[in-house]
C-alpha cells in the first residue's frame, strides 16, 4: 500500500476504446450531463491522458467510469510494447490489493448467511493456522487491526516464483509474531486478507477461486475477472513493465498466488466498475451489510484506524469523505500492475483505472476525471 501513501500526498489531480454499455443495453446519458457534454469532455480528457503518458513514460493503461448508468471505458498506449499490442477496454491486468475489497464483500456475504461470526476467532474456519499470544478475530482481519505482520522478509516474500496451495501460502507465515495486541493498532497486512480468504474455504467447503466466481463475479456479470495463474491461457493479458536505470524493461516474473485472496487476481477496468455497481445497488449485500463495510473502526484507545490523510479504514476500503458525501477508495501495486479504484455511492459514481507500470503516476488522471464527471474537486482529509 506504498502507493496510498503516494496518491494521498498528491494535490492535483492514455488509444482504443469503446462505451461499454451496462449489462449489453444501450448506454444512457447521465442525469448531470449529456451525451454531448460528456463527449466533449472526454476529448479534452483523452488528450490530457496522453500527454500524462507520454510525460510519466507509461505504457499503457485502461481507464473509466460510470455514473448512473452512463458507463466509459477506453485503453491507451500498448498492453505489450514488444508485439505492439494495444490496451484496450478487454486489458487485463493484474488487480493486486483491489482484490481485498472482494474478499471482504465475500465475508460480509458469509456473514449474512451465518457461516461466519465476525467476533470469532478467525482458527473457527482456519483451524490449522497456530493460536498467538492474543485471540484474533474474522473482524479484526477486515480492518487490519489483528496484528497479522505483512511482508517480513520482503527480498524474498514479495518476489516468490513458485505456485502456491492456500495451506502453503499460510505456511508462509504461521509462525510469525504478532506486531501487536489485536484491536490496537492499525498495521496493514495481506497476509491477514489471506487468512480471511482461507477462512472462506473452510466454511464454504470450496476453493476461493470457486467461491468468489459462484457468489461474487459471476452474478455481477464480472466475467473477465479470475485468479492469476503465470501457466494458464488468459485472453488480453497485459505484460508489465518497470524502469531501471531510466531504462524501460520487463517486470520481474513472480506468482502472486501467495498473495491470492489478498492480491492474486486479475481482471478489466470493467469489472472493476461491475463490482462497485453491483455494491451499490444491493446486488451482493444487504444495507445493513454494506453500512458495516463502508464504516471505518477505532482501535482500543479511541482512536480512528487507517491511514494518514484518510478518514479510516472500512472492511475493504479507505474513506475519504467529500463535502458532498462519502468517497471510498482502494489502490493496488505490485509487480506489473498499479490498480486503484473510487466508489462515491450516494453519486452513483465509481472510477478504475490500471496500468501495466510500477510507478504510481495515475493521481493526475484519477482526479481530473472526477473533477470532470461530477463537475467539483476532490479534496484530501474533507471531513
Amino acid at each position: 500500500m506504498k502507493k496510498l501513501f503516494i496518491f494521498l500526498a498528491i494535490v492535483l489531480l492514455l488509444g482504443h476504446g469503446q462505451f461499454y454499455p451496462v449489462a449489453a443495453q444501450a448506454t444512457r446519458p447521465s442525469r448531470t450531463l449529456t451525451a454531448d457534454q460528456y463527449a466533449d469532455r472526454l476529448r479534452v480528457f483523452e488528450e490530457f491522458v496522453r500527454q500524462q503518458m507520454e510525460k510519466n513514460r507509461i505504457p499503457g493503461l485502461t481507464i473509466g467510469f460510470i455514473k448512473d448508468d452512463y458507463v466509459w471505458v477506453k485503453g491507451f498506449g500498448y498492453a505489450d510494447l514488444e508485439n505492439k499490442v494495444p490496451a484496450k477496454v478487454e486489458s487485463a491486468y493484474r488487480l493486486a490489493s483491489l482484490q481485498k475489497s472482494m474478499t471482504a464483500a465475500a465475508i460480509l456475504q458469509l456473514a449474512e448467511r451465518g457461516k461466519i461470526n465476525l467476533d470469532a476467532e478467525i482458527q473457527t474456519y482456519v483451524p490449522y493456522f497456530p493460536k498467538k499470544k492474543y485471540p484474533v478475530t474474522v473482524r479484526q482481519l477486515l480492518y487490519h487491526l489483528g496484528g497479522i505482520p505483512h511482508y517480513v522478509n520482503r527480498d524474498v516474500e514479495q518476489h516468490i516464483k513458485e505456485h502456491k496451495t492456500t495451506r502453503e501460502t499460510i505456511a508462509i507465515f504461521e509462525n510469525f509474531d504478532l506486531v501487536a495486541e489485536p484491536g490496537t493498532k492499525f498495521s496493514y497486512s495481506t497476509y491477514g486478507y489471506n487468512l480471511l480468504g482461507a477462512a472462506i474455504e473452510g466454511v464454504s467447503k470450496q476453493s476461493y477461486a470457486d467461491y468468489m466466481r459462484e457468489h461474487i463475479w459471476q452474478p455481477l456479470g464480472m466475467k473477465d475477472t479470475r485468479m492469476d495463474d503465470p501457466l494458464d491461457l488468459i485472453a488480453n493479458r497485459v505484460r508489465g513493465y518497470q524502469l531501471v536505470n531510466g531504462e524501460l524493461k520487463n517486470s520481474e516474473f513472480i506468482d502472486v498466488s501467495s498473495r491470492f485472496a489478498g492480491g492474486g487476481t486479475r481482471g478489466t477496468v470493467t469489472d472493476l466498475l461491475k463490482f462497485m455497481k453491483g455494491l451499490n445497488d444491493g446486488k451482493l449485500l444487504a444495507r445493513k451489510s454494506i453500512d458495516l463495510m463502508y464504516a471505518p473502526t477505532k482501535t482500543r484507545d479511541g482512536q480512528i484506524s487507517g491511514f494518514p490523510k484518510t478518514a479510516g479504514y472500512a472492511m475493504g476500503w479507505n474513506i475519504v469523505p467529500q463535502q458532498s458525501g462519502l468517497v471510498l477508495i482502494n489502490d493496488g501495486g505490485q509487480q506489473e500492475t498499479r490498480t486503484f479504484i473510487l466508489n462515491f455511492p450516494e453519486k452513483k459514481f465509481a472510477l478504475a483505472i490500471a496500468q501495466n507500470f510500477e510507478r504510481d503516476d495515475d493521481g493526475a488522471l484519477i482526479f481530473r476525471l472526477y473533477e470532470l464527471v461530477l463537475n467539483e474537486k476532490f479534496s484530501l482529509g474533507s471531513q
